[in-house]
């Protein structure tokens, strides 16, 4: 869900689908939305939508989710990790899988708007770059005593950082985007799965994602392929399941409770039906 200061709390969400027998819950991350719209909006409509202006902290809330929670997996929906400082974003990543017991999911993006991303001294050009040595950085701070990174962008001395993550080597990281030779080679590299944003086309970019694999000594198997945003149906399911993909995230509306719950109830009986 596209999670506001005026939609149903995060918390309340996520007790509410973990008591409907749901796996997770996803939330999304924008800073601040510039006035200007040099950018166009994703949706391809003429004006963005009035939740993007109104997202609230993803790390703040899922920690909240995961201290009234005892199951549901929490993850970022997706986290735009270029616009973050990676020091204090691998802390507060590692104590949020400290207070979930291990049950984030970490989702990250390139981010789509040159207005915001800009505002954070981020040059859209190189922001994938960006993205990669802020996520190799972050590794080295979750999994090494005396972590140290020196990249091309990124240059971190050898520090102490902790907590460290529940999960050994850190949390799953599952990068959105399109299907590319770009972005699938930089799953191949550090990330543990794909998030396609809507599912189209996943079918023919599998092969392409393992020869990605291939080229750096994985397995595509290994990967959790992660449709956003699937079409609620049953036929829709079948297709998922009929190429290997065993989760899916449905997306809910952003609104209060009266709204978001029946259609949560509407995604149990698709479920239980299967």
């Amino acid at each position: 869900m596209f999670a506001t200061d005026v939609s149903i709390p995060v918390h309340q969400l996520a007790r509410e689908a973990e008591a409907r027998g749901l796996q997770s819950l996803f939330i999304p991350e924008h800073t601040h939305i510039p006035t200007s719209r040099r950018t166009p909006p994703p949706t391809g409509d003429a004006e963005l939508g009035e939740e993007y202006r109104r997202t609230v902290d993803p790390f703040v809330a899922l920690a909240a989710a995961a201290a009234v929670t005892e199951r549901i997996r929490v993850g970022t929906g997706i986290c735009l990790v270029a616009q973050r400082d990676p020091i204090v974003t691998a802390k507060a990543v590692a104590t949020l899988d400290q207070v979930s017991g291990g049950r984030f999911d970490f989702g990250i993006g390139f981010g789509w708007n040159h207005d915001e991303m800009e505002q954070h001294g981020v040059d859209p050009a190189t922001r994938r770059a960006l993205t990669r040595e802020h996520v190799l950085a972050m590794k080295a701070l979750w999994n090494d005593d005396v972590a140290s990174y020196d990249g091309t962008l990124v240059h971190l001395a050898p520090s102490w950082s902790w907590p460290k993550p529940v999960q050994p080597g850190g949390p799953p990281i599952l990068i959105g985007g399109a299907p590319g030779p770009k972005l699938f080679a930089h799953i191949a590299e550090y990330a543990d799965g794909w998030i396609p944003i809507g599912g189209a086309g996943v079918r023919a970019a599998l092969d392409d994602l393992a020869r990605a694999c291939e080229d750096v000594g994985r397995d595509r198997a290994e990967l959790r392929i992660v449709p956003f945003g699937a079409i609620p149906d049953p036929g829709k399911l079948d297709y998922y399941r009929s190429i290997g993909v065993t989760e899916i995230v449905l997306r809910v509306p952003t609104g209060d409770a009266d709204t978001v719950l029946p259609v949560l109830d509407g995604f149990v009986d698709l479920v239980e039906t299967e």
